[in-house]
């Protein structure tokens, strides 16, 4: 797989918008890259709600506010950071630009963003933590115990400042359109930091490839007690959208939730994200941070989800889009339009400060 330009050198001065990298992009990647990337499972019934659903939400603008001095700062995870941005973990980013998730770190040191590396990166945490910014890693529970340990001791020794647990792909979702394209990982691209994988041991007449195989070594909410247990880091679980499911977590030991359907990537007709962050909000009740993940396109939708209840929000695609147009530069880039986006639909919202976003401000269809 090819591309079909180089990464440029330089933002062009029409790129001011997420959805401007996007046009972008599209033009930029192999087309079966562009599948993977845009893709979401089955039909993409949950991909598309996620953006509809935040579009369909109105602001309702308080006029004639006193917003000087404003600022987008927050505290998370005992940690004092500039914006509620934080970039989502994505595997696979040599796919999209040559220095992959070295690219984005260096974005987000610059930026001063986390960024949560994925337990699929093609880089090593090592190399990723040691760009300089605040990094978060993503894990995958491991079949054995001893894996997942190893991978948290890794994190921990390369300075990472929280862990992500995703919890919500114990198998792969249903067929999507990169599949239907012939996506496949090139060779010799593989997760730099997961040891080899080991062949299933083979199912017995009458058992479910599904429910006996794929399903065999999927975790418990065991796992999560255990897991929070053995590291000194904040533990987010990644992958709610029950208020149960959000209780259990906190239960369990986690430090924060992540309301998130993996961008419609997994179960096509869960609910789109922001339609399920209410009640988990309601649930928690401000004794937990929550982070919002799947949809955010512009900072607006950033807007939107903490009136509902989000402490801060993921993006994905949008700065993958970013990277693969034109690198560290397109991610950062993103990241301060983002911000300023946000910024502006606070001032006009009459709101100074995060804290000053209500409920109210954003109507419901």
């Amino acid at each position: 797989m090819t591309r079909a330009a180089a990464p440029l050198p330089a933002i062009p001065p029409d790129i001011v918008s997420a959805g401007d990298y996007e046009r972008y992009a599209e033009k930029m990647l192999d087309p079966r890259i562009l599948a993977y990337l845009a893709g979401g499972a089955g039909d993409e019934i949950t991909l598309r709600a996620n953006t509809q659903a935040l579009e369909a939400l109105t602001l309702i603008p308080r006029v004639l506010a006193d917003v000087a001095g404003g600022h987008t700062r927050l505290t998370l995870a005992g940690e004092a950071l500039s914006h509620p941005f934080i970039l989502a973990p994505v595997g696979w980013q040599k796919l999209f630009h040559p220095q992959g998730e070295l690219a984005s770190a260096q974005a987000s040191a610059v930026m001063q963003t986390p960024f949560a590396v994925s337990c699929m990166a093609t880089e090593t945490i090592e190399a990723v933590a040691g760009q300089g910014g605040p990094v978060w890693f993503q894990i995958y529970m491991q079949p054995a115990r001893a894996d997942t340990e190893a991978l948290v001791r890794r994190a921990e020794a390369a300075g990472c400042r929280a862990l992500l647990v995703t919890v919500d792909a114990p198998i792969g979702g249903i067929r999507n359109r990169a599949q239907r394209a012939g996506f496949a990982l090139p060779p010799g691209m593989v997760a730099a930091n997961l040891p080899p994988e080991t062949a299933p041991p083979a199912l017995k007449s009458g058992e479910s490839a599904v429910f006996d195989a794929m399903m065999r070594a999927a975790p418990g909410w065991a796992d999560i007690a255990w897991l929070t247990g053995v590291t000194r880091l904040p533990v987010f679980v990644k992958g709610i959208l029950h208020p149960d499911d959000a209780t259990r977590a906190v239960d369990a030991g986690a430090a924060g939730v992540v309301v998130s359907n993996h961008g419609g990537r997994v179960l096509d007709g869960a609910p789109a994200a922001i339609a399920a962050l209410p009640a988990i909000a309601a649930r928690l009740n401000g004794t937990t941070p929550i982070l919002f993940d799947s949809g955010v396109r512009r900072g607006s939708d950033a807007f939107k989800a903490i009136a509902l209840g989000a402490d801060a929000v993921m993006i994905g695609r949008p700065y993958i889009w970013a990277l693969s147009v034109a690198g560290a530069l397109g991610v950062a880039h993103l990241i301060r339009t983002l911000r300023e986006e946000l910024e502006i639909t606070m001032a006009l919202m009459g709101c100074r400060t995060l804290a000053d976003i209500r409920q109210s401000d954003v109507r419901r269809p």
